[in-house]
């Protein structure tokens, strides 16, 4: 495990406003009955940066922000098994660029769905549980991850359908995965958190080859030859609770537990003894009434702003390249009282959307300064 190195003290955001943008809520539908658990835009191609996704019950629905506040819905893909409940949502695509919607929840089946013929591309059956988060690799993004309550993290090939390395075993988390996310720049890196309370870096560079092999496989998925990685490179406790989210932000990881924070904190590894090393923690960005789990935050596409909503309906976002922590703005509306489960920021962070507790979906947009 990694301890902590004693020195210099965390640096704590204060929680007034810098009122450095005002925004204001442009929309707010109600998408359906049930609780809306994550809402993503496509950062994977800039064709549609404007084009985003909710998840909520059985249904995957797609949306597009337009001038003046408008968001027109696009499509809507409904599983077949009324049971389904996504929990999770990503934006990806084949190498030909067609992009996908891939969706996951507590029936543990992954749905690739084509989002030019809103039709099922390939469904992924492995996961033992359901499915709490699914995140797309920004440099190759036919590649996504998968993190599951059977204590697992999968990688796999959206294209070829092809399950290539799990992330479980010896080193393992020991409890629900709950978030995972590529590092940005360092393709053979992930970061992995959940209900075990720790955050686990991984590398994929020793078997980069089978990723590779993921691509030119033409035997049946099944008779690819999976690998287990059992063995994190980087072990942290960070929190003493669950961990639901966790971003790379550069070579940093910022994670949140259910303490109505936000922690930002370096890894300082030992390159002799894998797994093992200390903590450096850098920043915190208090988020109150942030206390149940299953918030997740979200940044714009350059990771300068980071926004988070609360059980009480309420949106901090706060500047992430400053420091000491700066809040930008606090949002909030009088008739947004239930949870905020995911915000997503657009490409530039003009534009933020929350998915809520009672279905509905909330679109703040930045005033323009005078």
């Amino acid at each position: 495990m990694a301890k902590f190195s004693l020195g210099s003290e965390p640096v704590v955001g204060s929680l007034t406003p810098s009122k450095k943008r005002e925004y204001r809520v442009t929309n707010r539908l109600q998408e359906g009955k049930r609780p809306l658990y994550a809402v993503v835009f496509n950062f994977i191609d800039s064709r549609y940066f404007n084009v985003f996704a909710t998840v909520g019950g059985n249904r995957v629905t797609v949306y597009q922000c337009l001038e003046g506040g408008v968001i027109a819905v696009l499509q809507s893909y409904i599983d077949e098994d009324k049971e389904e409940s996504f929990y999770t949502v990503s934006w990806a695509c084949n190498t030909d660029g067609t992009p996908f919607a891939v969706a996951g929840g507590i029936n543990g089946i992954i749905r690739v769905i084509d989002a030019g013929t809103e039709k099922i591309h390939k469904s992924f059956v492995g996961h033992g549980d359901s499915i709490n988060e699914i995140r797309t690799q920004p440099l190759k993004p036919s590649l996504v991850v998968s993190a599951s309550k059977d204590e697992s993290v999968r990688l796999w090939n959206v294209q070829t359908g092809i399950c290539i390395l799990i992330f479980a075993g010896a080193g393992g988390h020991r409890n629900e995965v709950l978030s995972v996310d590529f590092h940005p720049s360092d393709i053979y890196r992930i970061a992995s958190c959940g209900m075990d309370n720790t955050v686990k870096i991984w590398s994929m560079k020793e078997f980069w080859t089978y990723v590779e092999k993921s691509f030119t496989w033409t035997d049946l998925p099944s008779k690819f030859p999976t690998k287990y990685v059992q063995f994190p490179v980087f072990i942290a406790s960070v929190h003493s609770n669950y961990v639901d989210c966790n971003r790379w932000l550069g070579d940093f990881i910022l994670s949140k537990s259910v303490d109505n924070e936000i922690v930002l904190w370096e890894p300082k590894m030992k390159e002799q003894s894998p797994g093992e090393g200390t903590v450096d923690i850098l920043q915190k960005y208090p988020v109150p009434e942030c206390d149940i789990w299953f918030i997740k935050f979200s940044c714009d596409f350059h990771y300068n702003a980071a926004a988070i909503g609360n059980r009480e309906g309420k949106i901090y976002v706060w500047e992430l390249q400053s420091s000491p922590p700066v809040l930008i703005a606090r949002l909030s509306h009088t008739q947004s009282k239930s949870p905020i489960r995911q915000t997503a920021m657009s490409f530039e962070g003009s534009t933020i959307l929350s998915c809520c507790e009672d279905g509905t979906i909330w679109r703040w947009d930045a005033m323009a300064t005078s």
